[in-house]
């Protein structure tokens, strides 16, 4: 019956990955076993489900005993998709500081010693700050309570035919497109972190000459707490995706507000005149990329001018249709 196969994936939801088709199992036949008790040789009615289903408990409690309850940072519905999340972004980080060096000792390698001091630098300080925001990101969502259904949130009453359904799959979030979302945090927040320096123009002549910054190096680390705060709130928010499973209000309640904390730093930091390289393209001309006063560079100074505009633009559009896309999501059935 449909209620019965709500109960048992509300419950099996708060189990860990490999528990979850045996407790299945097992939960399925203890209720078929009480029901035949109940009711011996007479159909079962939907009165007679309700009547098990709450001698069961809720199902909290019920996960709770098969799981023994206790408080944690991380609780074990959440540990497994933390620890499968951790060991991909510390892989991702440690790949792309590897891949860093690398480029840096080939376009450089008389220099190769400070590189490599570099990697060090960039390691010791880019792995814990990965372990912290993913950690962060997973240990949020236990606090607020954000995996929660409806029904785990009624300890005292509560009916079987409150039991949420069983989410649609237009709602459900993949949980390869979360994972995704924070790989690719993690990667911006290593090359912007330690490699900025590169973010640019770079420039050839008989060999690798040096890069023309797009942003300004002079202010860069007042903003680099901002970028990163950005950058993390993006994987908080994959995080909270990936431990919901299913777009809820509550979900792009959360989505919205961290892309509304998102939008106004961005606002804050590229609406100064510091953010950008304001010597961007005379630098371009001292490097011989283009000739000042030529059409190539007022070209170039206008595509200058506008793609920092519509960078901004494209970020903001970006966020506000994220998170309106949450809402229109968690509308349907």
């Amino acid at each position: 019956m449909e209620m019965i196969d709500r109960y048992i994936y509300a419950v099996t939801q708060k189990l860990r990955q490999e528990q979850r088709e045996d407790i299945a199992k097992e939960l399925r036949g203890l209720i078929e076993d009480m029901l035949e008790e109940r009711v011996g040789s007479r159909d079962i009615s939907d009165k007679d489900v309700e009547e098990v289903l709450l001698e069961l408990g809720t199902p909290r409690k019920l996960a709770d005993k098969y799981r023994g309850a206790k408080k944690y940072l991380i609780g074990p519905e959440l540990f497994d998709s933390y620890l499968i999340v951790l060991k991909i972004v510390l892989v991702t980080v440690a790949s792309i500081l590897g891949v860093i060096f690398v480029v840096q000792t080939i376009l450089d390698p008389v220099l190769i010693l400070d590189h490599f001091v570099d990697l060090i630098v960039s390691t010791v300080t880019g792995i814990p700050m990965a372990f912290a925001w993913t950690t962060f990101g997973f240990a949020l969502p236990e606090y607020l309570g954000a995996y929660q259904a409806k029904d785990i949130q009624i300890d005292t009453e509560w009916k079987p035919s409150d039991l949420p359904p069983i989410p649609d799959e237009k709602r459900q979030i993949k949980r390869g497109e979360s994972i995704a979302g924070i790989i690719f945090y993690a990667i911006f927040i290593v090359i912007l972190a330690f490699s900025s320096d590169y973010f640019g123009v770079w420039v050839f002549h008989d060999g690798f000459s040096g890069v023309v910054p797009f942003l300004n190096e002079r202010t860069y680390g007042m903003y680099l707490l901002f970028i990163l705060l950005i950058f993390g709130f993006g994987i908080i928010k994959e995080c909270l995706k990936l431990v919901s499973g299913k777009w809820t209000y509550k979900l792009a309640g959360y989505t919205l507000i961290l892309n509304a904390i998102s939008m106004a730093v961005i606002l804050l930091m590229v609406s100064g005149p510091t953010f950008w390289n304001p010597d961007f393209m005379n630098e371009l001309a001292q490097a011989g990329v283009v000739t000042a006063g030529s059409e190539e560079y007022e070209v170039g100074q206008k595509i200058w001018e506008q793609s920092t505009f519509w960078i901004f633009v494209l970020l903001v559009i970006g966020l506000i249709w994220d998170a309106i896309d949450g809402f229109i999501r968690a509308r349907k059935k």
